[in-house]
């Protein structure tokens, strides 16, 4: 049998999915909180520049901007398959190249800060 790297993209798919799941309706509510004026003093500019300058804070940023990205990716492929784009030799490679570029700057970005 050969051997095949679906399984990697496909666990990145999984974990992407379950993050953004238990994140989106946090998310929703604090912009939510936000556009209508009462953000939460957490959110304030100094707290969060102290959050993301710590390297637990930036792990979990990296964690959280990678999985979304490789999740994005995945699905980005299969909608085009589904809408009948089935050169799968061409789109998979793009998709996770442009994926792999973005996470690999978000880390750049992040050590930056």
């Amino acid at each position: 049998m050969a051997k095949s790297n679906k399984p990697i993209f496909w666990s990145l798919f999984a974990a992407g999915g379950t993050l953004a799941a238990f994140l989106a309706p946090v998310l929703t509510v604090l912009f939510l909180m936000v556009a209508l004026g009462h953000p939460p003093t957490l959110l304030g500019y100094q707290p969060m520049l102290a959050f993301v300058g710590h390297w637990l804070g930036k792990l979990i940023l990296f964690g959280t901007i990678a999985l979304f990205l490789w999740h994005a990716a995945h699905r980005l492929r299969v909608t085009l398959h589904d809408f009948g784009l089935h050169r799968d030799a061409l789109i998979a490679p793009l998709v996770y190249l442009v994926a792999a570029a973005a996470t690999v700057l978000s880390a750049i970005y992040l050590l930056r800060i």
